[in-house]
């Protein structure tokens, strides 16, 4: 509860003795609207006019004792749940009881200390706000929440977009890869009826899988002629490379393993680390179909888009030998229902 809010509340203080609310007043006045009665007929008086946030009764008033006060308040229904401390200069054990047993939700000591009387009746005040407006303000925090996690979401998802562009900037031949692989990832694992957050998660690899590319050279990138076996080592290193640059992003470490082991062959012949079949992660072996696919439905240097019945063919031949069955097998029904050879580098 801010300044403000707690301006909006009424306190009303009921002590015979003017000097104690006059301290009251002094202490109060500046945090909330403050009012003060002598006597228990008045205070049930203003309460018949009047709403009241919290209320101060002293212990002993000139017409009832403060206990009275303070049960035939609780005994109207629209006062039941109202907070009300007792004032009281006995200190006595005995008294806080009496005072606990009597309903009353706490006692301040007489004579007073400043700091003690305004700091318990903020608190007072404050659980009372929270307890009227507690849906309101469940909604209101849980939409600050959800808009705080959609800003770190679109941040989160533009600075992997730039990280993906990038990469992708470093060879003219494989401009969009990254995305397309993403693209062809999630659609897979849709295909797959993984759930929305499964689907954006291999997506978010798909972007990544090739930031590796970065510490490579762009002259064994943008080779058009048949690379060295020297330079085909190097090319290699961009899973490793990539690897190490992700596995700092702790938030996300599954991030990593497409970068790792998209170039794992389901037959155990792939890099870095020759992993097979079911020893390379699920979202690898998804990747790697995308990726095989995008390669053969994207220009080259040397070639054109293939056509679609041969990227088919190639799938098919790929099939327990680079790429895992169960995932090739889902890519050629995707095949199969592209009628029009949609998907392809545009």
């Amino acid at each position: 509860m801010d300044h403000m809010q707690l301006k909006q509340m009424t306190v009303l203080v009921v002590d015979g003795n003017p000097s104690d609310s006059q301290q009251l007043q002094l202490y109060l006045s500046r945090k909330v609207r403050f009012t003060s009665v002598r006597n228990g007929k008045d205070a049930l008086g203003f309460l018949a006019q009047s709403p009241i946030n919290l209320l101060l009764i002293a212990d002993s008033l000139p017409d009832m004792t403060g206990f009275d006060l303070l049960r035939a308040i609780h005994q109207q229904e629209q006062y039941k749940n109202l907070p009300i401390l007792m004032t009281t200069a006995d200190h006595s054990q005995k008294k806080e009881a009496a005072c606990a047993m009597a309903g009353a939700f706490d006692i301040i000591r007489k004579p007073f200390i400043p700091i003690l009387v305004v700091k318990k009746v903020e608190q007072v005040l404050a659980l009372e706000y929270l307890n009227k407006n507690l849906e309101t303000e469940v909604s209101r925090q849980t939409q600050l929440a959800e808009d705080r996690l959609a800003s770190s979401r679109r941040l989160y998802e533009e600075t992997i977009m730039a990280l993906a562009k990038t990469v992708d900037a470093k060879d003219r031949y494989t401009r969009g890869h990254s995305q397309r692989v993403a693209t062809y990832a999630r659609f897979l694992a849709y295909r797959l009826g993984w759930n929305k957050e499964e689907q954006q998660r291999i997506y978010y690899m798909g972007l990544l899988h090739d930031i590796g590319k970065i510490g490579i050279p762009e002259a064994i990138l943008r080779k058009t002629s048949r690379l060295t076996d020297e330079e085909y080592d190097i090319i290699k290193q961009h899973t490793i490379i990539g690897y190490n640059i992700l596995n700092y992003v702790a938030e996300f470490p599954e991030l990593k393993i497409g970068a790792r082991w998209h170039h794992e062959r389901y037959d155990g012949t792939g890099y870095p680390d020759g992993l097979k079949s079911d020893t390379i992660p699920v979202y690898a072996r998804i990747i790697a179909v995308a990726d095989t696919y995008d390669a053969m439905t994207s220009k080259r240097s040397y070639r054109d888009i293939l056509p679609q019945d041969v990227v088919r063919k190639e799938i098919e031949k790929a099939s327990g030998k680079q790429l895992d069955p169960k995932y090739a097998d889902i890519m050629i029904l995707i095949i199969d229902s592209d009628k029009d050879y949609r998907l392809h580098e545009q």
